[in-house]
């Protein structure tokens, strides 16, 4: 069993919050993370699965299962379909205040935040399982496998080439076909894929919603809220500009990514790793599998966002702490990576500590120049400046 990153955290919640809310996609592991760590908590467990309808008869007399359970850890999984259930867990937790009494696994979806942010503020923290993390499964494959694969735990530990394409493909289909309808979002399956095929097509790219509505003969306001719920279900990131106050004239739509490369290779038919580097897609990809991989192991300590002026200047990922540019980020696929005037233009606007380029090389760091630090991906994620 692959160790989460996430699990001593978790316990710490637990023993210090009423409730925790562990919200991530479908197939990330949230059920067999949560069954583990309850039982370190040395304290009666009960799970509910609201997908299960044996499961939700048993909460029908809500008051009793709960007054009979009071002293249990009581586990519900994807709680989002019953987002009612929200105000009646604030009453219990008020009534009979003890840490771990409550631990709700999500799906997310618009409802789930939007209710449980009104009803339990103060009584429960949220965290957010992603997809298997480089720093956890190095030690299983190396991270160009990781990179190919994604890190869907079904899809990076699959036996053979054919089960891991087969998986995610139906993965997919479960989601937009299933998933999107019981998270709220009534829409053509058929619609929903090809939205799905248009972002991993323009993978990294700067959004625009007027040319995906045109090609779907959608409305603007449809496509949102169609993106809304793909980035609810953790599918998607849209990655917000940094403004700086230089006069310069900014590119302010975000850009939009695929989070996990796995997901996105299986929307582009990428089957194989010399594939994925001859692909036109796979600078890109690389983008994505650093920069969710960076904000999967640093989490909330920072903030991110990316940079672009009209003018040229532009990096991938500008790391903010405390509102200031803690660092900026070009990531290169090459070994010998070229970097541009706009990238050094960049350091000028935004005058960050640091300045960095991320390649997938193991080899050791070294300053490119004066400015620009070359360094892998593992050595990367190891900064001391990034610890803190």
């Amino acid at each position: 069993m692959i160790e989460r990153s996430l699990a001593f955290i978790l316990v710490k919640y637990l023993r210090n919050f009423p409730a925790v809310a562990l919200l991530g996609p479908r197939q990330v592991g949230k059920t067999t993370l949560a069954k583990t760590l309850v039982s370190k908590l040395k304290k009666d467990t009960i799970y509910i699965d609201l997908e299960h309808p044996e499961d939700r008869l048993r909460l029908q007399n809500l008051n009793d299962f709960f007054v009979q359970n009071k002293d249990k850890c009581v586990i519900i999984d994807e709680v989002q379909r019953i987002p009612q259930l929200f105000p009646i867990l604030r009453a219990y937790i008020d009534t009979h205040r003890k840490s771990g009494r409550f631990f709700l696994l999500g799906s997310a979806g618009p409802e789930l935040l939007r209710h449980s942010s009104e009803t339990l503020a103060g009584r429960i923290c949220y965290l957010e399982l992603t997809p298997l993390l480089w720093s956890e499964i190095s030690s299983h494959r190396n991270s160009a496998n990781h990179w190919l694969r994604g890190g869907f735990p079904e899809a990076f530990l699959a036996t053979s080439v054919f089960k891991w394409k087969e998986w995610l493909k139906s993965f997919i289909r479960t989601y937009i076909e299933r998933d999107m309808r019981n998270l709220g979002l009534d829409a053509s399956p058929g619609i929903l894929f090809k939205l799905l095929t248009m972002i991993a097509n323009n993978q990294g790219g700067i959004l625009n919603m007027s040319q995906y509505a045109g090609s779907l003969g959608l409305t603007v306001p449809t496509v949102k809220r169609y993106l809304d719920f793909f980035e609810s279900a953790f599918l998607i990131r849209r990655l917000s500009p940094w403004h700086t106050n230089s006069n310069k004239r900014l590119v302010k739509s975000p850009k939009i990514y695929i989070r996990d490369t796995g997901l996105l290779h299986s929307l582009l038919n990428i089957e194989t790793y010399n594939a994925l580097y001859s692909h036109l897609t796979a600078g890109a990809s690389w983008e994505t599998y650093v920069i969710e991989q960076t904000i999967g192991t640093f989490g909330e300590t920072f903030q991110y966002f990316y940079y672009r002026t009209q003018d040229g200047s532009e990096c991938d990922l500008v790391i903010i702490k405390s509102g200031q540019p803690l660092a900026v980020v070009e990531i290169k696929l090459s070994d010998a990576p070229v970097l541009t005037k706009g990238n050094y233009l960049s350091i000028d606007d935004i005058k960050p500590q640091k300045a960095y380029v991320v390649n997938p090389s193991n080899t050791n760091p070294f300053m490119l120049d004066e400015r620009f630090k070359l360094i892998g991906i593992n050595n990367f994620l190891k900064e001391t400046i990034l610890k803190g």
